[in-house]
């Protein structure tokens, strides 16, 4: 039996050893046959058949600039102890503080025209006495600002001199998470410095950075010293300016910002032309939306931006946009949040129209606004004083107290005399209250959307809120209105 099964073995072994040796597609994870087929193709970009990293820094490394700026400190205040004075202060002055000094730092830029137009962060060259231009063939020109906007950390700065390297500008709204990035820039004086990463996310704001964030972030490598240099794709066009870092040590964590070169070409063009940057406005206040907050307001998901308030004589008001809105889109793209919205807006033309899609009641419609200029003041009341000790009416259940909101209390909150409504006085520990919120001295103009004048209007609706209930207040914290839902339990 042995011997009948001993050369069917050594048959088999030579047949799998030809196989494996002569057939390239026997352990190949490619298919020899259809139908089966692959339906993921690496780009021409990705599959060695575009140039390679290294030439696109030949060409874009003239572009980036090193920027080097001083400015004056002065102390305003001697740091010798008050035992120091009298007959013997001149002998201790020597080892004192300075009194005035050179504060030096560095930064990065990339030329963007021909005849030395450089755009950069607003940070690397504010309040600076010096501007010291250093470009990749080592020649040093002094810089002067021509426009600074701080709400984006956008500046502009010119060399004198002509017949030098420009960029070529991209379109950062054709941006795509997992897209490979370059960083260029002049980290810890080391100059010409490129890095490699990729989009790591779009859209980033509430940083803290700027007053209007639309952030590329990339884990290419963004050190001190590379703000204001370029991001840029593997085109080698600018898609964006180095302008922050997140860090807990100082330096690269893998979380770096830039701001989309889109809006940076915008505050670029209105600073060269008109010294200025002018904002679009629409009169609302905006609040984004949490998932309660969308369910109350009849949506599935939180997108869009809540309006909160309309500001008198506003476009918003002349087009009939009102408290409890949620605007979905303008002019057929999608707001995702409060950001979206507030940046739209802001780069719209002043004059234009732009049509709004909203959700009212549970149902859409579209309204057309026109774009008025930002108000370079809008007032903002600040609360303040103390609350008196009247009589409260309190629900247990939600866990605070109120009162009338008298012209007294109104006055001391920071709030117009003429404002309505019930005044928080108290917020018990571990409740509803708490964990929605809710603070002392904030303002209840509405529960459920029914208006809320004074204490008898509170009585008639909060009172009959049971355990499980979610219910929608409108609040007034400081003049500053918004709405918040509050989950009832014992």
């Amino acid at each position: 039996m042995k011997k009948t099964i001993l050369p069917f073995l050594i048959i088999i072994a030579l047949i799998s050893g030809y196989l494996i040796g002569n057939r390239s597609d026997f352990l190949s994870n490619k298919p020899s046959s259809p139908p089966y087929t692959y339906n993921l193709e690496l780009s021409g970009d990705l599959s060695g058949k575009s140039a390679a990293f290294s030439d696109i820094v030949k060409v874009i490394s003239p572009a980036v600039v090193n920027i080097s700026t001083s400015k004056t400190v002065i102390k305003k205040d001697s740091t010798l102890p008050h035992f120091f004075d009298g007959p013997f202060k001149d002998f201790f002055e020597p080892f004192n503080m300075p009194r005035k000094w050179k504060e030096q730092s560095l930064g990065s830029g990339v030329l963007v025209s021909s005849d030395g137009y450089i755009i950069t962060n607003n940070h690397v060259v504010e309040k600076a006495d010096e501007i010291k231009v250093t470009l990749y063939d080592q020649q040093n020109y002094k810089g002067k600002i021509v426009g600074t906007d701080p709400k984006t950390d956008i500046a502009i700065i010119k060399i004198s001199t002509t017949n030098l390297p420009a960029i070529k500008w991209g379109d950062s709204d054709n941006l795509h998470v997992g897209e490979f990035v370059l960083a260029f820039g002049n980290p810890y004086s080391l100059g010409h410095t490129v890095t490699m990463g990729i989009v790591s996310a779009l859209g980033r704001a509430n940083v803290g950075i700027a007053d209007y964030e639309d952030f590329i972030q990339t884990d290419a490598a963004i050190n001190p010293g590379n703000s204001g240099g370029p991001l840029v794709n593997i085109k080698g066009e600018l898609i964006g300016i180095n302008t922050a870092i997140f860090s807990r040590t100082g330096g690269y964590q893998g979380i770096g910002f830039a701001v989309p070169c889109n809006m940076a070409k915008s505050v670029m063009n209105q600073l060269i032309k008109e010294g200025k940057v002018t904002r679009g406005w629409l009169g609302v206040t905006i609040q984004n939306l949490t998932q309660e907050l969308a369910g109350e307001f009849g949506l599935d998901k939180s997108f869009g931006a809540l309006v909160t308030d309309i500001f008198d004589s506003s476009p918003a008001e002349k087009a009939g946009l009102k408290r409890g809105d949620v605007i979905l889109e303008v002019n057929g793209n999608k707001i995702k949040n409060v950001e979206t919205l507030r940046n739209m807006v802001a780069q719209s033309n002043v004059g234009n129209k732009i049509k709004l899609k909203i959700l009212r009641n549970g149902k859409e419609l579209s309204i057309n606004a026109t774009v008025a200029e930002f108000p370079q003041e809008i007032a903002q009341a600040v609360p303040g004083g103390k609350e008196k000790n009247l009589l409260e009416d309190e629900n247990a259940l939600a866990g605070f107290s109120v009162m009338d909101l008298t012209r007294e209390i109104a006055k001391q909150l920071g709030l117009s005399r003429n404002e309505q409504g019930v005044v928080i006085v108290s917020v018990n520990p571990y409740t509803a209250a708490e964990d929605a919120g809710l603070k002392k001295g904030d303002v209840i103009q509405e529960i459920n959307k029914k208006r809320v004048k004074n204490l008898s209007d509170f009585s008639k609706i909060l009172p009959h809120a049971r355990e499980g209930d979610t219910i929608l207040l409108f609040i007034n914290r400081g003049g500053k209105k918004f709405y918040i839902t509050l989950k009832i339990y014992s």
